[in-house]
């Protein structure tokens, strides 16, 4: 699939690596067929010295080594680098971003290059369990395809959507998702803390509950309604916990919270600024 090809990673921060490593572990590629350019010189000889690949502080020269260039930067760093690309793909290779909120026109007329990939992963990819949602343009050929679906799928899961549209939904739901999950922990864990547990202890007790109820609920074939109605007994503890944890709005809240992820996510595609620093 990449025989004789270099795939090229224009920043090599945590996502970047977590690319790389991906691709190292299962043989997808040899260290040999990486470049990965970024301005910090330590960054670089890490890579280097942990997995083997070729590396440079020059963007431009790992646009022209790579047949399959992989764009990891962070999205306020596009207009800086887009000088550094443009002018130097092949028509036949093959641009692939995973840069949030940018979207598919910005990325192909600032590149001036037509074959292009749209991904939203989800920080989990960094141990390999990530979700990725991606998209591809009309002129992404089918072994250009296959490509992407190799590489998106060599940290975790991958879903291909015909529709642009759906990368904004899923940098809401599966994008942003791991906050909310997060989230929920942290407060479980403080509850855990404010009933008399160790924060140690209570720090364990909700890892190992979330671990395994996604697991029970992803090898079961019930729906999670179903999962949730199986451990509420009728005037017992889990009941008078849901029960406030309904008239609280948490469902609502949940919800509201995607949604406005979702809305501010159309608007930094549209080309808003952000009033404040916010992180995808």
């Amino acid at each position: 699939m990449f025989e004789n090809q270099t795939i090229a990673f224009i920043g090599a921060g945590i996502m970047g690596e977590a690319m790389i490593r991906g691709l190292l572990t299962q043989e997808i590629v040899k260290p040999d067929q990486i470049i990965a350019s970024d301005p910090w010189p330590e960054r670089l000889e890490y890579l280097q010295g942990q997995y083997g690949v070729q590396t440079t502080t020059d963007n431009t020269i790992a646009a022209e080594t790579g047949q399959v260039i992989v764009l990891s930067i962070k999205p306020q760093s596009l207009d800086k680098v887009m000088p550094d690309v443009r002018g130097h793909l092949r028509r036949r290779d093959l641009l692939v971003s995973i840069l949030a909120g940018v979207p598919i026109r910005k990325l192909a007329d600032g590149m001036a290059h037509a074959s292009v990939v749209r991904a939203m992963p989800n920080t989990p990819a960094q141990i390999g369990q990530g979700i990725t949602v991606w998209t591809a343009t009309k002129e992404v050929e089918e072994s250009h395809k296959q490509q992407a679906q190799a590489i998106l799928g060599s940290f975790g899961d991958q879903v291909f959507m015909e529709d642009e549209r759906y990368l904004d939904m899923a940098t809401a739901l599966s994008g942003t998702g791991p906050a909310y999950v997060f989230m929920v922990m942290e407060a479980m864990i403080d509850a855990g803390v404010h009933l008399g547990f160790s924060r140690h202890i209570a720090t364990k007790l909700v890892f190992q509950t979330m671990r395994g109820s996604v697991e029970y609920a992803a090898q079961s074939s019930k729906h999670v309604a179903e999962l949730r109605n199986q451990v509420t007994s009728p005037g017992g503890t889990t009941a008078s916990a849901l029960y406030h944890l309904e008239k609280g709005g948490l469902r609502t809240v949940l919800s509201r919270g995607i949604w406005a992820a979702y809305e501010r996510s159309v608007e930094l595609g549209r080309g808003q600024k952000e009033d404040h620093p916010q992180q995808s």
